[in-house]
């Protein structure tokens, strides 16, 4: 579904991400890990069209995607839930769950869409007249996961969907991408928690540098001792 060829992604003469190449297939988990300034958001805008690749090439369903816009990607079905959630903190729930029905697609489906939403997440059918300003960090978090469902993705990329959130929050949030990905969802996965992203993932890529260090099924990856020193003090 997703196949990255030796990209490169540079900010001014600073190589950030030095020719990197991964898949993922329709129906697969798959969990990119690593650690703070490894590159992943950076690869991640690349993906998503909001930061243009210096060279390499992105194909999506078998189409080159290098060179289009995000609005352009979003159409496609590639859909990011970005990392710290991004919501509009001044208008409700609902309003933002909304949002995330944008392209012509998407559109079409939203009231079915919605109550799909809802029941995937049905904390938020409890707060959806609520302003999203005032949820918690984890309520905020389902929004911006909602949001994403809302798009009728192909493809959902989350970005370090547990950063800020307790750890109970945590094991939560977890248990919602889980249950994502149980529907059948094709799931991309990035994430510091390297514990318990790859635990539920299909197959893992290990990022360091801008590079990809390590790769293989995750349950694999979560018994390499190179890992399990470097991200698990083990």
């Amino acid at each position: 579904m997703l196949k990255v060829n030796n990209l490169c992604v540079n900010y001014g003469n600073l190589q950030i991400i030095q020719g990197i190449s991964f898949k993922v297939e329709e129906g697969e988990m798959i969990s990119l890990v690593g650690a703070n300034g490894a590159g992943k958001t950076t690869l991640l805008k690349s993906i998503s069209g909001i930061k243009k690749a210096d060279s390499g090439s992105i194909e999506f369903n078998g189409e080159d995607i290098t060179k289009l816009s995000a609005p352009e990607i979003v159409e496609k079905g590639l859909i990011q839930v970005p990392e710290g959630r991004k919501l509009f903190g001044q208008l409700t729930v609902k309003e933002n769950l909304e949002l995330g029905a944008y392209s012509k697609y998407a559109k079409k489906k939203k009231k079915e869409n919605l109550e799909y939403v809802y029941n995937m997440l049905p904390d938020l059918k409890l707060k959806q007249k609520e302003y999203a300003g005032n949820l918690s960090g984890g309520q905020q978090q389902m929004v911006a996961i909602g949001r994403g469902l809302m798009s009728a993705p192909k493809l959902l990329i989350l970005d370090e969907p547990s950063i800020g959130l307790s750890p109970l929050l945590t094991d939560t949030m977890f248990d919602i991408i889980e249950k994502i990905k149980n529907e059948g969802v094709t799931i991309l996965l990035v994430e510091q928690n390297v514990n318990n992203a790859l635990g539920m993932a299909d197959r893992g890529y290990v990022l360091e540098q801008g590079l990809i260090s390590l790769e293989g099924n995750a349950k694999d990856l979560l018994n390499n001792e190179y890992l399990k020193k470097s991200y698990l003090g083990l």
